[in-house]
């Protein structure tokens, strides 16, 4: 099923009544806070010693939803959906891929390498059952999780997500340096100096006006929202705390596509969910994603872009778990 909807604006953050939300967002945001205070700079230590870093967002009584953010990215990332998410009965948690915040490097990692930590996170907090949710970079990640793990996941939402990079016509829509750049490095040393020349030491590159030409109206209109900016900086700081090495290692392990996972295999509720505007993946990997996967639904938002198009992720969940 495929679902076009028009959005005249960012849906969740309306400039026009930001003055009348953002205070009872804020103000359970910090009651959530205050009955976890564990929320942020959680680590648990593998059997070969490296270390995984997370956040919970929710309480334990919810409805858990594993995180899986883009590149770069975070497990601060879904810190601005917290309040939304929790009035709707979600917990949700951001893991670090390996590279990223606070969780060890992993040279060499592919996608469905990383599923066991994504479960080793689940099962340290007593989870059994969870849906996913990846954005760009992290849908093929929450997709692996759904395919090699099929009794514990209840559905994935992909959201603005690369599809599978053996698609010649997806491929090439992706940006040169971001991305062939470094799929195209002779080694990880220069995959890794190829991703610092694309977002600059420490991502400096992302800063200021540097993105404006990769975003969407409505992404701007998103950016401006102060539930957002209040996390933003946090964010920022945790994707690039160790570099440009997680990015790297994401683009090394998506760049020959999704050979380590079936897609076809999924049999868990699937969206696939994507702005018609995004300018840094295009929705045409939507498209693709949705023919690799048995019974997906594509809901396409006309008007929002990469990042505002996550503002539908809860809504999507909610509907996803009802299905």
């Amino acid at each position: 099923m495929t679902r076009r909807v028009t959005s005249p604006m960012v849906t969740c953050w309306p400039r026009q009544a930001c003055s009348a939300e953002v205070l009872p967002e804020q103000s359970l945001l910090r009651r959530l806070r205050a009955k976890n205070d564990r929320m942020r700079d959680q680590r648990i230590r593998l059997a070969d010693g490296r270390v995984v870093g997370f956040a919970d967002y929710g309480l334990p009584a919810a409805t858990a939803v594993l995180w899986c953010h883009g590149g770069p990215g975070s497990r601060i990332e879904p810190a601005h959906l917290a309040a939304e998410a929790t009035r709707a009965g979600l917990r949700i948690i951001g893991i670090d891929r390996p590279g990223y915040g606070l969780s060890t490097p992993e040279p060499g990692r592919t996608i469905t390498g990383w599923v066991p930590e994504a479960l080793a996170v689940a099962d340290h907090l007593g989870i059994g059952q969870f849906a996913t949710a990846g954005t760009s970079t992290g849908g093929a990640y929450a997709l692996a999780l759904a395919a090699l793990a099929p009794d514990r996941v209840l559905g994935v939402v992909a959201c603005c997500a690369m599809t599978d990079m053996r698609w010649p016509e997806g491929r090439a829509t992706m940006s040169r340096p971001h991305t062939h750049a470094v799929w195209e490095a002779p080694d990880r040393a220069a995959a890794i100096a190829a991703a610092i020349d694309a977002h600059g030491e420490g991502g400096s590159k992302m800063r200021g006006a540097g993105m404006a030409a990769a975003l969407a109206a409505t992404d701007v209109e998103f950016f401006s929202s102060p539930a957002w900016m209040t996390e933003a900086a946090a964010a920022f700081g945790a994707m690039f705390a160790q570099g440009l090495e997680g990015y790297a290692d994401d683009r090394l392990a998506d760049g020959g596509g999704w050979v380590s996972f079936d897609a076809a295999s999924i049999r868990c509720p699937v969206t696939v969910l994507h702005g018609a505007s995004d300018r840094i993946v295009d929705v045409i990997h939507a498209g693709h994603t949705v023919e690799l996967i048995p019974g997906a639904d594509l809901v396409i938002f006309e008007e929002l872009g990469h990042f505002s198009i996550t503002t539908q992720v809860v809504p999507a969940i909610r509907a996803l778990l009802q299905r």
